[in-house]
């Protein structure tokens, strides 16, 4: 593939702290994704990775397996992506912290969010994670340690004693764990090098950068996936990452997961714009200063937030961004190619109103004649009953209809737990919605006085 891109390296993050793909699934994509122009993947296991040993209370239900974890990698071999680990190690802690049996290590007692930095056994926690990850992936080159979004550091009470000390700071703390996080795996895992976010880096002034040594440990991770990504501002930001040490750097965009903690679908024109103002970035900044981009698709925004747009629904807004990483851009043509790659006709899907909110909020027959008051005092007038009760009963069977090719489609790509939750998140509420209207509609129904009919005895005399 010819390529006139700055990023050498084109990750496609897979976050599976949600919705995480069946390996059969990964099969079929991993071609894809190299056809598109990836050439690597960042795996942000989170629970899903087969802990062993006193961690293993870690695994999500359908964990993968250690075999599954050999396959996903010789499945990336195959389709010539390079593999990327990513484990957290001091925020977005809670899918170990949640745990009773690690609960002592939280950074602020009440939240599970980050680790506590001056615990000694939160060190030997982190690095007994890294290690098992490691065992598993020998022949990596990098290793994404997290660090991103410590919340609440320096509120524990251990750290709110540390920070009285004159010397001590935040920025202190937080480039402590990172170093002792990093040396671990350089000392223990020659070869390995760890990349970090770098949100918590960005306003650490330069001399205390270099004065910590992290530079000479780490490749931060610059990242930003607003459609009003600031050109200069990531230009000056990688001027003064370079200045502190820093070797290499990477950029981080986003195809998806990045504008909503409930996005169903992705808009495709913001991430494109993404991407776009990130070329700008590489092509304006220092020449070579970023050595690779990850196409970051979060699936939840932390381990305790709902689903956002699933994996396979954000497959044309990630055709659409690796297409303008490798075209240096998305003019027509290169949309067009995308459009006839995936067979489609537009990349935009529209996110229209679902048919059960037509029904219930905009059908003249059930705002004007069946309205919450009437449905509370079971009162209907008859002949409403014919204008409503049909269509909502046709719209519950094309609903039903609709639930079982969706959970058939579904079980292609995911476990059963991820499945009830997007059904439970995304649809069960409209179906319970219709079902409750015709429940309603049924009961103000029976409460309706028998018709008469010539011949019946009406009580007068004949």
């Amino acid at each position: 593939m010819s390529s006139s891109t700055p990023f050498k390296m084109r990750l496609v993050h897979l976050d599976l702290k949600g919705a995480p793909p069946k390996v059969s699934y990964l099969s079929e994509v991993f071609p894809l994704f190299h056809a598109l122009g990836a050439n690597g993947l960042l795996i942000e296991y989170e629970d899903m990775f087969p802990y062993e040993g006193h961690l293993r209370l870690l695994r999500a239900k359908h964990a993968y397996s250690p075999s599954e974890v050999t396959e996903i990698l010789r499945l990336a071999r195959l389709s010539e992506l390079e593999v990327v680990p990513l484990v957290q190690t001091f925020g977005h802690m809670e899918f170990v912290l949640k745990h009773a049996a690690f609960a002592h290590l939280r950074e602020v007692a009440l939240f599970p969010n980050t680790l506590n930095p001056h615990e000694a056994e939160s060190l030997a926690l982190v690095q007994a994670m890294i290690d098992q990850i490691l065992e598993l992936h020998r022949d990596v080159r990098w290793l994404h340690i997290g660090c991103d979004e410590v919340y609440y550091l320096g509120e524990g009470e251990t750290s709110k004693q540390w920070l009285q000390q004159e010397q001590n700071s935040h920025s202190k703390l937080c480039l402590s764990h990172m170093q002792a996080v990093a040396s671990h795996v350089l000392t223990q895992h020659p070869g390995v090098t760890p990349l970090v976010w770098d949100d918590m880096l960005r306003d650490i002034p330069p001399e205390q950068l270099k004065a910590s040594g992290v530079p000479q440990l780490v490749e931060p991770v610059l990242w930003d996936y607003g459609a009003d990504l600031d050109v200069h501002g990531k230009i000056f930001l990688i001027g003064k990452y370079q200045e502190c040490g820093f070797q290499r750097l990477w950029a981080a965009s986003a195809f998806k997961g990045a504008t909503g903690a409930s996005q169903a679908l992705p808009p495709v024109e913001h991430h494109i714009r993404n991407h776009e103002l990130w070329l700008q970035v590489a092509g304006s900044g220092p020449v070579d200063a970023l050595q690779g981009i990850i196409l970051t698709g979060w699936q939840r925004y932390d381990h305790f937030s709902v689903l956002c747009e699933l994996l396979p629904v954000g497959i044309p807004s990630l055709a659409a961004c690796l297409q303008s990483l490798v075209h240096g851009g998305f003019a027509e043509d290169v949309r067009l190619r995308v459009e006839r790659f995936l067979g489609v006709s537009s990349l935009e899907i529209t996110d229209t109103v679902s048919s059960v909110d037509t029904l219930l909020e905009r059908n003249r027959y059930v705002t004007g004649w069946f309205s919450p008051y009437h449905r509370r005092r079971k009162l209907v007038h008859p002949v409403m009953i014919q204008h409503i009760q049909p269509e909502a009963l046709s719209l519950l069977s094309r609903w039903n209809q609709l639930v079982q090719q969706l959970e058939a489609a579904l079980q292609l790509a995911f476990y059963p737990d991820a499945i009830e939750e997007w059904m439970e998140e995304n649809v069960l509420p409209s179906t319970q919605r219709l079902q409750a209207l015709l429940q309603d509609l049924g009961e103000a129904a029976a409460q309706q006085p028998p018709p008469t009919s010539p011949g019946w005895d009406t009580g007068q005399n004949p």
